[in-house]
């Protein structure tokens, strides 16, 4: 048994190893650069083209695979599928109550307009955007109601701030499909005073029928005494002749 050990750097393999390590890392990077030569914009979305030489690009891609500049294009996805929000707001009504709600809103961004939405409010914007949105229609259109209006035209107040809040959020390129008020709360001492009010009202309306019971009551007693005297009336009528006749006989 020979006592020489092999000598590793005289090997061919190790001669040609910084090469090959060459071609590895030249591989990974064409690989890196091919994989950042493409994006995907998946369903319901939208892509924003963000270039670091020139910003938000005016183009936006539709779903499926897209072609950008490698390291020097980037992407950015937005949903523009319908989404829900909803939004606490105070408000105070036109007789000074403090109102308290809450509302819901469907909204979806204008899949033509995403690039415009990116580059005027960013990515973060519901809490920029909608939410300060919902409050400022709810204050605006809260004001030109008293608190009890709120509650009997509520149907009518819902449609106002509708339509405040899609003027308001249409000009950021968002769309409103719907809107909700899921709550209206109003004081301790507001509440009391429409209990103590209806309670009133109720009991107006117990004693009016009361009274129109005791009336309809009295105009039948008196109908039935009209009715019983003229019977009595006829009754004597009848009868005079008759004992007239007997007393002749």
């Amino acid at each position: 048994m020979s006592n020489e050990y092999y000598d590793l750097t005289k090997s061919p393999m190790f001669a040609k190893g910084p090469k090959i390590l060459g071609y590895v890392v030249v591989g990974i990077i064409v690989l890196i650069g091919l994989f950042q030569t493409f994006a995907t914009v998946g369903a319901g979305q939208r892509g924003v083209v963000f270039s670091r030489f020139g910003g938000v690009k005016d183009v936006v891609l539709d779903e499926g695979i897209r072609f950008k500049m490698p390291f020097v294009e980037e992407v950015i996805l937005i949903d523009v599928r319908i989404q829900k929000s909803q939004v606490d707001a105070a408000a105070a009504s036109k007789d000074l109550q403090t109102v308290s709600s809450t509302m819901a809103i469907n909204y979806h961004v204008d899949p033509s307009k995403v690039n415009k939405l990116f580059q005027e409010i960013g990515l973060a914007f519901k809490e920029r955007l909608i939410d300060p949105a919902v409050q400022e229609s709810v204050k605006a259109i809260t004001a030109q109601f008293t608190a009890e209006e709120l509650i009997t035209r509520r149907s009518e107040v819902k449609d106002q701030i509708r339509e405040n809040l899609a003027s308001r959020l249409l000009a950021f390129n968002i769309i409103v499909d719907g809107f909700n008020i899921i709550d209206f709360s109003f004081s301790k001492g507001f509440n009391e005073a429409i209990e103590s009010k209806q309670t009133a009202e109720q009991q107006a309306l117990k004693a009016k029928r009361d009274l129109d019971r005791i009336k309809i009551e009295a105009d039948q007693m008196i109908t039935r005494a009209k009715a019983e005297a003229e019977s009595q009336r006829l009754q004597r009528e009848t009868i005079s002749p008759i004992i007239l006749q007997l007393r002749a006989i």
